[in-house]
Protein backbone atom coordinates (compact mmCIF):
# COMPACT_ATOMS: atom_id res chain seq x y z
CA UNK A 1 0.00 0.00 0.00
CA UNK A 2 1.16 3.16 -0.94
CA UNK A 3 1.17 6.27 1.85
CA UNK A 4 -1.65 7.82 -0.32
CA UNK A 5 -3.75 4.93 0.12
CA UNK A 6 -3.00 5.34 4.09
CA UNK A 7 -4.03 8.94 4.11
CA UNK A 8 -7.17 7.95 2.17
CA UNK A 9 -7.45 5.16 4.04
CA UNK A 10 -7.40 7.83 7.45
CA UNK A 11 -9.78 10.62 5.81
CA UNK A 12 -12.33 8.05 4.77
CA UNK A 13 -12.27 5.88 8.46
CA UNK A 14 -14.01 7.91 10.46
CA UNK A 15 -16.77 9.04 8.02
CA UNK A 16 -17.41 4.80 7.35
CA UNK A 17 -17.45 4.33 11.05
CA UNK A 18 -19.51 7.15 11.53
CA UNK A 19 -22.41 5.94 8.96
CA UNK A 20 -21.84 2.42 10.63
CA UNK A 21 -22.80 4.02 14.11
CA UNK A 22 -25.35 5.80 12.58
CA UNK A 23 -26.84 3.02 10.90
CA UNK A 24 -26.38 0.66 14.05
CA UNK A 25 -28.07 3.36 16.60
CA UNK A 26 -31.34 3.59 13.82
CA UNK A 27 -31.32 -0.26 14.02
CA UNK A 28 -31.37 0.60 17.86
CA UNK A 29 -34.15 2.54 18.03
CA UNK A 30 -36.06 0.95 15.60
CA UNK A 31 -35.80 -2.26 17.76
CA UNK A 32 -36.89 -0.20 21.08
CA UNK A 33 -39.54 0.98 19.40
CA UNK A 34 -41.09 -2.23 18.47
CA UNK A 35 -40.64 -3.57 22.25
CA UNK A 36 -42.44 -0.23 23.56
CA UNK A 37 -44.85 -1.32 21.16
CA UNK A 38 -45.21 -4.93 21.84
CA UNK A 39 -45.48 -4.07 25.48
CA UNK A 40 -48.42 -1.26 25.05
CA UNK A 41 -50.41 -2.95 22.60
CA UNK A 42 -49.91 -6.72 23.75
CA UNK A 43 -48.31 -6.60 27.36
CA UNK A 44 -51.42 -6.87 29.02
CA UNK A 45 -52.03 -10.25 27.15
CA UNK A 46 -48.21 -11.11 28.17
CA UNK A 47 -48.50 -11.12 31.61
CA UNK A 48 -52.16 -12.05 31.96
CA UNK A 49 -51.10 -15.19 30.43
CA UNK A 50 -48.07 -15.20 32.76
CA UNK A 51 -49.95 -14.73 35.63
CA UNK A 52 -52.39 -17.60 34.53
CA UNK A 53 -49.29 -20.29 34.13
CA UNK A 54 -48.21 -19.47 37.51
CA UNK A 55 -51.19 -20.20 39.04
CA UNK A 56 -51.16 -23.36 36.84
CA UNK A 57 -48.08 -24.53 38.15
CA UNK A 58 -49.02 -23.53 41.80
CA UNK A 59 -52.39 -25.95 41.27
CA UNK A 60 -50.05 -28.92 39.79
CA UNK A 61 -47.64 -28.41 42.76
CA UNK A 62 -50.27 -28.58 45.46
CA UNK A 63 -51.55 -31.62 43.35
CA UNK A 64 -48.79 -32.86 43.25
CA UNK A 65 -47.89 -32.55 47.51
CA UNK A 66 -51.07 -34.35 48.24
CA UNK A 67 -50.06 -37.24 46.04
CA UNK A 68 -46.93 -37.22 47.80
CA UNK A 69 -48.24 -37.28 51.47
CA UNK A 70 -50.87 -39.92 50.30
CA UNK A 71 -47.78 -42.24 48.97
CA UNK A 72 -45.53 -41.33 52.46
CA UNK A 73 -48.77 -42.19 54.69
CA UNK A 74 -48.59 -45.99 53.20
CA UNK A 75 -45.18 -46.16 53.79
CA UNK A 76 -45.35 -45.39 57.15
CA UNK A 77 -44.85 -41.75 57.74
CA UNK A 78 -46.82 -38.67 58.99
CA UNK A 79 -47.44 -36.81 56.70
CA UNK A 80 -50.39 -34.34 55.76
CA UNK A 81 -51.69 -31.83 52.94
CA UNK A 82 -54.10 -29.33 53.14
CA UNK A 83 -55.37 -26.61 50.56
CA UNK A 84 -57.09 -23.91 51.20
CA UNK A 85 -60.45 -23.48 49.16
CA UNK A 86 -61.32 -25.51 46.27
CA UNK A 87 -59.13 -23.86 43.50
CA UNK A 88 -56.00 -25.11 44.81
CA UNK A 89 -54.32 -22.29 44.95
CA UNK A 90 -52.09 -22.64 47.96
CA UNK A 91 -51.12 -25.97 50.13
CA UNK A 92 -49.42 -26.71 53.40
CA UNK A 93 -47.44 -29.67 53.24
CA UNK A 94 -45.87 -31.69 56.69
CA UNK A 95 -44.45 -34.60 57.10
CA UNK A 96 -42.92 -36.11 60.34
CA UNK A 97 -39.39 -37.85 59.46
CA UNK A 98 -38.52 -39.44 62.65
CA UNK A 99 -38.54 -38.23 66.11
CA UNK A 100 -38.91 -34.27 66.28
CA UNK A 101 -37.99 -33.97 63.11
CA UNK A 102 -40.40 -31.86 60.65
CA UNK A 103 -40.67 -30.97 56.89
CA UNK A 104 -43.00 -27.98 56.15
CA UNK A 105 -43.49 -27.11 52.43
CA UNK A 106 -45.82 -24.05 51.65
CA UNK A 107 -46.64 -23.28 48.08
CA UNK A 108 -49.40 -20.01 47.10
CA UNK A 109 -49.40 -17.40 44.53
CA UNK A 110 -46.91 -15.22 47.15
CA UNK A 111 -44.13 -17.87 47.07
CA UNK A 112 -42.98 -21.64 47.68
CA UNK A 113 -40.74 -22.14 50.97
CA UNK A 114 -39.54 -24.92 52.46
CA UNK A 115 -38.92 -25.36 56.20
CA UNK A 116 -36.81 -28.33 58.25
CA UNK A 117 -37.21 -28.42 61.47
CA UNK A 118 -35.47 -30.55 65.08
CA UNK A 119 -36.79 -30.34 68.51
CA UNK A 120 -38.63 -27.40 67.18
CA UNK A 121 -35.68 -25.02 65.90
CA UNK A 122 -35.36 -24.27 62.43
CA UNK A 123 -32.75 -25.76 60.75
CA UNK A 124 -32.92 -24.80 57.26
CA UNK A 125 -35.42 -22.61 55.17
CA UNK A 126 -35.72 -22.73 51.28
CA UNK A 127 -37.84 -20.19 48.75
CA UNK A 128 -38.06 -21.08 45.10
CA UNK A 129 -36.04 -23.20 43.19
CA UNK A 130 -34.57 -24.16 46.02
CA UNK A 131 -36.68 -25.14 48.02
CA UNK A 132 -38.48 -27.18 44.91
CA UNK A 133 -35.26 -28.75 44.74
CA UNK A 134 -35.42 -30.10 48.27
CA UNK A 135 -38.80 -31.10 48.02
CA UNK A 136 -37.45 -33.88 45.18
CA UNK A 137 -34.50 -35.09 47.87
CA UNK A 138 -37.63 -36.05 50.32
CA UNK A 139 -39.69 -37.52 47.04
CA UNK A 140 -36.75 -39.61 46.06
CA UNK A 141 -36.98 -41.58 49.91
CA UNK A 142 -40.40 -42.35 48.26
CA UNK A 143 -38.65 -43.43 45.28
CA UNK A 144 -36.18 -45.70 46.52
CA UNK A 145 -38.52 -46.52 50.00
CA UNK A 146 -36.51 -45.50 52.72
CA UNK A 147 -38.13 -46.90 56.00
CA UNK A 148 -39.43 -44.04 59.04
CA UNK A 149 -36.88 -44.51 61.79
CA UNK A 150 -39.41 -45.76 64.58
CA UNK A 151 -37.94 -43.58 67.45
CA UNK A 152 -40.48 -45.33 69.75
CA UNK A 153 -38.73 -48.32 69.90
CA UNK A 154 -35.48 -48.10 71.99
CA UNK A 155 -33.72 -51.34 70.41
CA UNK A 156 -34.39 -50.55 67.01
CA UNK A 157 -31.31 -49.94 65.14
CA UNK A 158 -33.01 -48.21 61.73
CA UNK A 159 -30.99 -44.88 60.86
CA UNK A 160 -33.53 -42.01 60.67
CA UNK A 161 -34.08 -40.89 57.18
CA UNK A 162 -31.26 -37.88 55.94
CA UNK A 163 -32.44 -35.11 53.32
CA UNK A 164 -29.21 -33.55 52.13
CA UNK A 165 -28.36 -29.89 52.16
CA UNK A 166 -27.59 -28.39 49.51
Amino acid sequence: MSVHSYTELILWLPRLLGEYILDTLNKIKKSVRVLQWIVLLGGRKVFTRLAQQHRNFVRDLVINLQALAIVLEKQGYLASCYTCGGQMNSGSFMVSLGENHLIRFLVSDYGITWTEMRDDLELMKLEGAEAISQLQELADLVKYQIEPSKSNTPDNSTPEPQIQSI
